[in-house]
């Protein structure tokens, strides 16, 4: 058997202490991420992260950081991902753009409504990436190089 990692990039979203997230239905339930997904073909990192929080949430954003790199094996099915963790600044929305289809909603959160709810974390990523962002330091995009 071949192992193959996944390569996925994520981004934390903040707007006066309230952070974007993403509501997916996944394994039966709806759970709370950030904007994320894999990286395709032919695209940077830093274009898969805005790529992927326009798609999922209609918002355009500025990459401002790395938060982190992440190694993950999901318990659930036992693939490894690699998430490239961003952080950003909201830019423009758009409000009549259609969301991707595994995508329930959009949402404004702090951290303790999120904290509140660990039953509905896609994985324990998401309040550690929150946390690493909030305690720093945060790195310079410079850092990836293409």
């Amino acid at each position: 058997m071949t192992w193959h990692p996944h390569i996925t990039v994520a981004t934390v979203v903040e707007d006066q202490g309230r952070f974007l997230f993403v509501e997916e239905f996944k394994a039966g339930q709806h759970v709370f991420n950030q904007p994320a997904g894999h990286l395709e073909a032919n695209e940077t990192l830093q274009q898969a992260a805005l790529r992927e929080t326009l798609e999922e949430t209609a918002w355009d954003v500025e990459l401002t950081g790395v938060v982190g790199i992440y190694l993950y094996t999901a318990p659930s099915n036992g693939v490894t991902y690699q998430r490239i963790c961003f952080a950003a600044r909201p830019v423009r929305h758009h409000p009549q753009r259609a969301l991707d289809s595994d995508i329930t909603r959009a949402l404004w959160m702090t951290r303790a409504e999120l904290l509140a709810e660990p039953q509905r974390w896609r994985s324990e990523l998401v309040p550690r990436c929150i946390d690493d962002y909030l305690a720093g330091p945060l790195h310079s995009l410079a850092l990836l190089r293409d």
